[in-house]
């Protein structure tokens, strides 16, 4: 059996699919649908360079790989390559097709560094070693039963504290961007990010097909947003939060614990039955936040880094 590594075809909707489900057996914690994949890409900004490959056998897609280079980081030459092969098509050379491409095409856009997410397990593991990719820090994934689970109860709003919608926000969404951009500045990270072009943000976050303004949650504090829980749905039944922070301003308030809160509650109340989410490993206030909503950790991943010579 041949394997062929090429670019995913974004507008070719057997692309999409393939592409998602080999993701989905991979990732069950993850969000992903066709749309969103291809939208991914169309949408993607230009110095980005974001060309996601597959690797194809018999006109199969067995697996795929996330390329692109970390563009909104203050340090140049950053890029990433994440793969993921169908867990019933390993050993067939597909993982290793994708990364030599992706390295090839990343080392032709002056990355000098590559940073890679690798699913905790041994045989993963050796095989980004092999590689030359050296793990750094972790983060696990989180799944909290919402059909069953039992969420804690809503909480009255501190005095002078609003709990809104980001639906709210839809005239002019430019506040939730500002206090997206200073909580993923203090977000820990190997790759530093700055947010700072708002019609991005707009794009890739706000009218993501998957973003979900009406189970987004944000505090508003003196008319402005303080704290926010973002929500993104698959349009069935699972839901997932991608970012919960504070403004500097407010932390130690339990403002953003006060609106993942009061998104989880309105998740459930609009039939969602699965919440998943991610924390790094070493965000430990964050971890006790989820552990106390009643998430559960279902997987880890591992980054890695190649430095490119």
């Amino acid at each position: 059996m041949t394997v062929i590594v090429r670019d995913l075809r974004p507008h070719d909707r057997q692309d999409a699919e393939g592409f998602t489900r080999v993701r989905h057996l991979v990732l069950p914690f993850m969000l992903h649908t066709p749309e969103s994949v291809a939208y991914d890409v169309l949408h993607a900004h230009p110095d980005a360079h974001y060309r996601p490959l597959v690797a194809e056998a018999d006109g199969e897609i067995i697996g795929t790989a996330q390329v692109g280079l970390a563009h909104d980081s203050p340090e140049p030459g950053q890029g990433y390559v994440n793969v993921y092969v169908h867990p019933e098509r390993t050993g067939r050379g597909a993982g290793a097709l994708l990364v030599a491409t992706a390295e090839r095409r990343l080392a032709a856009l002056s990355a000098t560094k590559l940073f890679a997410w690798v699913l905790d397990s041994p045989g993963n593991r050796a095989f980004a070693g092999r590689r030359g990719y050296r793990p750094s820090r972790s983060a696990h994934f989180l799944r909290l039963d919402l059909a069953n689970g039992v969420l804690p109860p809503l909480q009255e709003p501190p005095a002078g504290v609003e709990l809104r919608s980001g639906s709210d926000f839809a005239d002019d969404p430019h506040p939730l961007f500002l206090l997206d951009a200073e909580a993923m500045a203090d977000e820990p990270s190997d790759v530093a990010q700055e947010f700072t072009d708002y019609e991005a943000w707009l794009l890739e976050t706000w009218k993501h097909p998957l973003f979900n303004a009406e189970l987004t949650s944000v505090a508003v504090v003196d008319g402005r947003p303080a704290a926010f829980s973002a929500a993104r749905t698959d349009g069935s039944t699972r839901y997932g939060t991608v970012m919960t922070g504070s403004a500097r301003a407010h932390r130690g308030r339990g403002l953003a614990k006060l609106a993942k809160n009061d998104s989880l509650h309105r998740a459930r109340a609009a039939g969602l039955t699965e919440a998943f989410t991610g924390n790094d490993g070493g965000n430990g206030p964050m971890l006790a936040i989820n552990e106390w909503f009643g998430y559960e950790i279902c997987a880890t991943e591992v980054r890695h880094v190649r430095e490119l010579t």
